[in-house]
Protein backbone atom coordinates (compact mmCIF):
# COMPACT_ATOMS: atom_id res chain seq x y z
CA UNK A 1 0.00 0.00 0.00
CA UNK A 2 1.37 3.40 -0.99
CA UNK A 3 1.72 6.13 1.65
CA UNK A 4 0.33 9.64 1.25
CA UNK A 5 2.56 12.74 1.35
CA UNK A 6 4.89 12.26 4.33
CA UNK A 7 2.54 9.75 6.04
CA UNK A 8 3.43 6.16 6.89
CA UNK A 9 1.21 3.33 5.53
CA UNK A 10 -1.63 2.27 7.77
CA UNK A 11 0.00 -1.14 8.35
CA UNK A 12 2.78 0.63 10.30
CA UNK A 13 5.60 -0.01 7.83
CA UNK A 14 7.81 2.92 6.78
CA UNK A 15 6.97 4.74 3.56
CA UNK A 16 8.45 3.17 0.45
CA UNK A 17 10.93 4.92 -1.89
CA UNK A 18 8.25 6.10 -4.29
CA UNK A 19 6.43 9.33 -4.99
CA UNK A 20 7.81 12.42 -3.30
CA UNK A 21 10.04 10.42 -0.93
CA UNK A 22 11.72 8.76 -3.89
CA UNK A 23 12.39 12.17 -5.41
CA UNK A 24 13.95 13.33 -2.13
CA UNK A 25 16.20 10.23 -2.02
CA UNK A 26 17.40 10.82 -5.57
CA UNK A 27 18.03 14.51 -4.96
CA UNK A 28 20.07 13.78 -1.84
CA UNK A 29 22.11 11.11 -3.64
CA UNK A 30 22.87 13.54 -6.47
CA UNK A 31 23.88 16.22 -3.97
CA UNK A 32 26.20 13.79 -2.17
CA UNK A 33 27.84 12.66 -5.40
CA UNK A 34 28.42 16.25 -6.48
CA UNK A 35 29.72 17.51 -3.14
CA UNK A 36 33.41 18.28 -2.72
CA UNK A 37 33.11 17.48 0.98
CA UNK A 38 31.35 14.14 0.68
CA UNK A 39 32.69 11.03 2.38
CA UNK A 40 34.10 8.57 -0.17
CA UNK A 41 31.85 5.50 -0.08
CA UNK A 42 34.94 3.28 0.03
CA UNK A 43 36.18 4.85 3.24
CA UNK A 44 35.01 4.40 6.82
CA UNK A 45 35.06 7.70 8.70
CA UNK A 46 35.86 7.76 12.44
CA UNK A 47 32.79 7.22 14.61
CA UNK A 48 31.91 10.23 16.77
CA UNK A 49 30.18 7.96 19.28
CA UNK A 50 33.21 5.67 19.51
CA UNK A 51 35.60 8.62 19.92
CA UNK A 52 33.49 10.07 22.75
CA UNK A 53 33.48 6.66 24.45
CA UNK A 54 37.27 6.46 24.15
CA UNK A 55 37.63 9.92 25.73
CA UNK A 56 35.43 8.89 28.64
CA UNK A 57 37.56 5.76 29.12
CA UNK A 58 40.71 7.89 29.07
CA UNK A 59 39.18 10.23 31.64
CA UNK A 60 38.57 7.19 33.86
CA UNK A 61 42.21 6.11 33.45
CA UNK A 62 43.60 9.59 34.07
CA UNK A 63 41.37 10.18 37.12
CA UNK A 64 40.71 6.69 38.53
CA UNK A 65 37.93 6.61 41.09
CA UNK A 66 36.41 9.85 39.82
CA UNK A 67 35.07 8.45 36.56
CA UNK A 68 34.35 4.96 35.26
CA UNK A 69 33.29 3.28 38.49
CA UNK A 70 34.53 2.84 42.03
CA UNK A 71 38.19 1.98 42.64
CA UNK A 72 39.38 0.76 46.05
CA UNK A 73 43.03 0.11 46.83
CA UNK A 74 46.22 0.00 44.77
CA UNK A 75 45.55 -3.40 43.18
CA UNK A 76 42.04 -2.42 42.19
CA UNK A 77 43.38 0.79 40.67
CA UNK A 78 46.07 -1.08 38.74
CA UNK A 79 43.52 -3.52 37.35
CA UNK A 80 41.06 -0.74 36.50
CA UNK A 81 43.65 1.36 34.63
CA UNK A 82 45.12 -1.67 32.85
CA UNK A 83 41.77 -2.99 31.68
CA UNK A 84 40.66 0.47 30.59
CA UNK A 85 43.82 1.18 28.59
CA UNK A 86 43.67 -2.24 26.94
CA UNK A 87 40.17 -1.41 25.77
CA UNK A 88 41.30 2.05 24.66
CA UNK A 89 44.22 0.61 22.68
CA UNK A 90 41.97 -1.55 20.52
CA UNK A 91 39.17 0.99 20.08
CA UNK A 92 41.44 3.97 19.49
CA UNK A 93 43.61 2.01 17.06
CA UNK A 94 40.57 1.30 14.91
CA UNK A 95 39.41 4.93 14.92
CA UNK A 96 42.92 6.19 14.11
CA UNK A 97 43.08 3.71 11.22
CA UNK A 98 39.78 5.07 9.93
CA UNK A 99 41.04 8.62 10.21
CA UNK A 100 44.24 7.81 8.33
CA UNK A 101 42.30 5.84 5.74
CA UNK A 102 40.01 8.76 5.08
CA UNK A 103 42.94 10.89 3.90
CA UNK A 104 44.82 7.99 2.28
CA UNK A 105 45.55 8.12 -1.46
CA UNK A 106 45.44 4.35 -1.91
CA UNK A 107 42.59 3.07 -4.14
CA UNK A 108 41.43 0.73 -1.36
CA UNK A 109 42.23 2.54 1.92
CA UNK A 110 40.40 -0.08 4.00
CA UNK A 111 43.18 -2.56 3.17
CA UNK A 112 46.14 -0.17 3.21
CA UNK A 113 48.94 -1.80 5.27
CA UNK A 114 50.68 1.54 5.68
CA UNK A 115 47.61 3.04 7.40
CA UNK A 116 47.31 -0.01 9.63
CA UNK A 117 50.96 0.23 10.70
CA UNK A 118 50.76 4.00 11.26
CA UNK A 119 47.60 3.59 13.33
CA UNK A 120 49.21 1.03 15.63
CA UNK A 121 52.37 3.12 16.02
CA UNK A 122 50.44 6.33 16.74
CA UNK A 123 48.15 4.60 19.23
CA UNK A 124 51.04 3.07 21.15
CA UNK A 125 52.98 6.37 21.13
CA UNK A 126 49.89 8.13 22.47
CA UNK A 127 49.51 5.63 25.32
CA UNK A 128 53.18 6.05 26.25
CA UNK A 129 52.58 9.82 26.49
CA UNK A 130 49.67 9.48 28.94
CA UNK A 131 51.74 9.75 32.17
CA UNK A 132 52.99 13.13 30.95
CA UNK A 133 49.44 14.18 30.17
CA UNK A 134 48.42 13.14 33.68
CA UNK A 135 51.22 15.21 35.24
CA UNK A 136 50.12 18.30 33.32
CA UNK A 137 46.48 17.75 34.29
CA UNK A 138 47.51 17.53 37.93
CA UNK A 139 48.95 21.05 37.65
CA UNK A 140 45.75 22.25 35.97
CA UNK A 141 43.66 20.81 38.80
CA UNK A 142 45.89 22.49 41.39
CA UNK A 143 45.63 25.80 39.51
CA UNK A 144 41.84 25.58 39.48
CA UNK A 145 41.70 24.85 43.20
CA UNK A 146 44.21 27.56 44.12
CA UNK A 147 42.71 30.12 41.74
CA UNK A 148 39.05 29.85 42.72
CA UNK A 149 38.09 30.84 46.28
CA UNK A 150 34.81 28.98 45.81
CA UNK A 151 36.53 25.63 45.25
CA UNK A 152 36.31 23.43 48.33
CA UNK A 153 38.66 20.67 47.10
CA UNK A 154 40.61 19.47 44.09
CA UNK A 155 37.99 16.72 43.76
CA UNK A 156 35.35 19.38 43.19
CA UNK A 157 37.33 20.88 40.32
CA UNK A 158 37.80 17.46 38.70
CA UNK A 159 34.16 16.49 38.98
CA UNK A 160 32.42 19.82 38.42
CA UNK A 161 34.52 22.41 36.59
CA UNK A 162 33.95 22.81 32.84
CA UNK A 163 37.47 24.20 32.47
CA UNK A 164 38.98 20.94 33.71
CA UNK A 165 36.82 18.92 31.33
CA UNK A 166 37.83 21.13 28.40
CA UNK A 167 41.54 21.11 29.23
CA UNK A 168 41.47 17.32 29.73
CA UNK A 169 40.00 16.84 26.27
CA UNK A 170 42.46 19.36 24.85
CA UNK A 171 45.51 17.62 26.36
CA UNK A 172 44.34 14.24 25.02
CA UNK A 173 43.63 15.72 21.60
CA UNK A 174 46.90 17.66 21.49
CA UNK A 175 48.94 14.46 21.85
CA UNK A 176 47.07 12.86 18.96
CA UNK A 177 47.45 16.04 16.90
CA UNK A 178 51.17 16.08 17.62
CA UNK A 179 51.37 12.49 16.32
CA UNK A 180 49.76 13.48 13.03
CA UNK A 181 46.42 11.78 13.59
CA UNK A 182 43.76 13.41 11.37
CA UNK A 183 40.14 14.25 12.30
CA UNK A 184 40.04 12.62 15.74
CA UNK A 185 41.74 15.46 17.68
CA UNK A 186 39.15 17.94 16.40
CA UNK A 187 36.35 15.53 17.24
CA UNK A 188 37.64 15.36 20.81
CA UNK A 189 37.96 19.11 21.37
CA UNK A 190 34.67 19.85 19.61
CA UNK A 191 32.95 17.37 21.93
CA UNK A 192 34.25 19.39 24.88
CA UNK A 193 33.18 22.58 23.08
CA UNK A 194 29.62 21.28 22.72
CA UNK A 195 29.47 20.36 26.43
CA UNK A 196 31.26 23.35 28.00
CA UNK A 197 31.20 26.21 25.49
CA UNK A 198 35.02 26.25 25.59
CA UNK A 199 36.63 25.99 22.14
CA UNK A 200 40.32 25.01 22.23
CA UNK A 201 41.95 23.92 18.98
CA UNK A 202 44.09 20.78 19.51
CA UNK A 203 46.99 22.42 17.68
CA UNK A 204 47.51 25.14 20.27
CA UNK A 205 50.33 24.74 22.80
CA UNK A 206 49.52 25.25 26.49
CA UNK A 207 51.92 25.11 29.43
CA UNK A 208 51.33 23.85 32.96
CA UNK A 209 49.00 25.19 35.68
CA UNK A 210 46.46 26.42 33.11
CA UNK A 211 43.15 27.64 34.57
CA UNK A 212 39.96 28.60 32.74
CA UNK A 213 37.52 30.11 35.23
CA UNK A 214 33.81 29.76 34.33
CA UNK A 215 34.81 29.27 30.71
CA UNK A 216 31.71 29.78 28.58
CA UNK A 217 32.58 31.43 25.27
CA UNK A 218 36.37 30.96 25.48
CA UNK A 219 38.01 30.53 22.04
CA UNK A 220 41.68 29.60 21.60
CA UNK A 221 42.98 29.34 18.04
CA UNK A 222 45.19 26.73 16.40
CA UNK A 223 48.58 28.46 16.55
CA UNK A 224 48.25 30.19 19.92
CA UNK A 225 51.15 29.63 22.33
CA UNK A 226 50.28 29.82 26.04
CA UNK A 227 52.91 29.73 28.77
CA UNK A 228 52.80 28.46 32.33
CA UNK A 229 50.45 29.60 35.10
CA UNK A 230 48.09 31.45 32.75
CA UNK A 231 44.55 32.19 33.89
CA UNK A 232 41.70 33.23 31.61
CA UNK A 233 38.04 33.95 32.25
CA UNK A 234 34.83 33.48 30.30
CA UNK A 235 34.37 35.05 26.89
CA UNK A 236 38.10 35.42 26.14
CA UNK A 237 39.17 35.08 22.50
CA UNK A 238 42.73 34.33 21.41
CA UNK A 239 42.15 34.67 17.68
CA UNK A 240 43.55 35.71 14.34
CA UNK A 241 42.95 39.01 12.56
CA UNK A 242 42.80 37.42 9.11
CA UNK A 243 44.34 34.67 7.01
CA UNK A 244 47.19 35.65 4.69
CA UNK A 245 46.45 35.08 0.99
CA UNK A 246 48.61 33.57 -1.73
CA UNK A 247 49.09 35.17 -5.16
CA UNK A 248 45.83 33.61 -6.36
CA UNK A 249 43.86 35.02 -3.45
CA UNK A 250 43.49 31.73 -1.60
CA UNK A 251 43.91 31.58 2.17
CA UNK A 252 47.27 30.22 3.35
CA UNK A 253 46.51 27.85 6.20
CA UNK A 254 48.83 26.70 8.97
CA UNK A 255 50.76 29.96 9.35
CA UNK A 256 51.31 31.35 12.90
CA UNK A 257 48.47 33.85 13.31
CA UNK A 258 47.31 33.64 16.94
CA UNK A 259 48.72 35.32 20.08
CA UNK A 260 51.65 34.28 22.22
CA UNK A 261 50.74 34.50 25.91
CA UNK A 262 53.77 34.40 28.18
CA UNK A 263 53.95 33.02 31.73
CA UNK A 264 51.82 34.29 34.64
CA UNK A 265 49.35 36.26 32.49
CA UNK A 266 45.75 36.84 33.60
CA UNK A 267 43.10 37.68 30.99
CA UNK A 268 39.73 38.82 32.31
CA UNK A 269 36.30 38.14 30.85
CA UNK A 270 35.39 39.32 27.38
CA UNK A 271 38.93 40.27 26.34
CA UNK A 272 39.77 39.79 22.67
CA UNK A 273 43.43 39.35 21.68
CA UNK A 274 44.05 39.05 17.95
CA UNK A 275 46.98 38.32 15.67
CA UNK A 276 50.52 37.04 16.18
CA UNK A 277 51.23 39.42 19.03
CA UNK A 278 52.97 38.82 22.34
CA UNK A 279 51.46 39.42 25.76
CA UNK A 280 54.42 39.84 28.10
CA UNK A 281 54.91 37.75 31.23
CA UNK A 282 53.03 38.83 34.33
CA UNK A 283 50.62 41.09 32.45
CA UNK A 284 46.96 41.54 33.33
CA UNK A 285 44.49 42.17 30.51
CA UNK A 286 41.29 43.78 31.74
CA UNK A 287 37.73 42.79 30.87
CA UNK A 288 36.30 43.55 27.43
CA UNK A 289 39.64 44.83 26.15
CA UNK A 290 40.49 44.58 22.43
CA UNK A 291 44.26 44.05 21.91
CA UNK A 292 46.02 43.85 18.53
CA UNK A 293 49.55 45.02 19.51
CA UNK A 294 52.35 43.59 21.64
CA UNK A 295 52.03 44.17 25.38
CA UNK A 296 55.21 44.62 27.47
CA UNK A 297 55.99 42.46 30.49
CA UNK A 298 54.16 43.36 33.67
CA UNK A 299 51.58 45.57 31.96
CA UNK A 300 48.10 46.32 33.28
CA UNK A 301 45.79 46.99 30.34
CA UNK A 302 42.41 48.65 30.75
CA UNK A 303 39.92 49.53 27.99
CA UNK A 304 41.21 53.11 27.84
CA UNK A 305 44.85 52.06 27.49
CA UNK A 306 43.96 49.46 24.85
CA UNK A 307 42.16 52.07 22.73
CA UNK A 308 45.10 54.45 22.94
CA UNK A 309 47.73 51.76 22.54
CA UNK A 310 49.37 53.03 25.74
CA UNK A 311 50.73 49.84 27.20
CA UNK A 312 52.75 51.02 30.19
CA UNK A 313 54.73 48.60 32.35
CA UNK A 314 53.16 48.27 35.78
CA UNK A 315 50.23 50.55 34.97
CA UNK A 316 46.96 50.15 36.85
CA UNK A 317 43.79 48.71 35.39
Amino acid sequence: MTSHQGQAPRDGSPPGPDGELGDVVEALCEAALGSASRADVRRSVPSRRAVIGIVEDLRAALFPGYFGGEVRGAESQRFHIGATLDRVRHRLGEQVRRGLGFVCDEPDPERCPHCEARALAATDAFLVALPGVRRLLETDVQAAYAGDPAATSTAETILCYPGILAITNYRIAHELHRLGVPLIPRMITEYAHSVTGIDIHPGTTIGDHFFIDHGTGVVIGETALIGNRVRIYQGVTLGAKSLPLDEDGHAIKGTPRHPIIEDDVTIYSGATILGRIRIGAGSVIGGNVWVTHDVPRGSRISQVEARRGEFVDGGGI
